[in-house]
């Protein structure tokens, strides 16, 4: 392999990267990118059993999120390890995963935040009956 298709596959490959990289980074939970009908539920919620099915709903979202910022460790380890791999753009890549991490792990606590708020509605409503 010459020099130039070399450099011409490194730079395809940090393209691939970024491109797939980006893709993952909507991490934000936010009314507006969380499904219509999550934010209808949560208006709607009255009883204990519908918090507690809430709770489920974003403890599982935390649990998905935090499986995807595993993930991230892994590539920044992968990254961090094999950095003669990817010539020049490995500390592009690096700083990208530790924000994706950051993202990730961030929204995995606010979903847990939520979850165990509706946690304790859920107790507050039973506490009522």
């Amino acid at each position: 392999m010459t020099a130039n298709y070399k450099c011409g596959f490194c730079f395809l490959l940090s393209l691939f990267f970024t491109g797939l990289l980006t893709a993952c980074a909507n991490t934000d939970i936010r009314e507006g990118d969380r499904s219509e009908t999550v934010i209808q539920a949560e208006r709607d919620t009255r009883t204990s059993e519908e918090h507690i099915a809430l709770a489920k709903h974003f403890e599982e979202s935390a649990k998905e999120l935090q499986s995807k910022a595993n993930e991230q460790k892994k590539l920044l380890l992968r990254y961090k390890s094999k950095h003669y791999l990817y010539d020049r753009v490995p500390h592009d890549l690096e700083a990208h995963t530790q924000a994706l991490i950051l993202k990730y792990e961030q929204a995995a606590k606010t979903c847990m935040a939520v979850a165990a708020s509706h946690r304790k509605m859920a107790s507050e409503a039973g506490e009522l009956k």
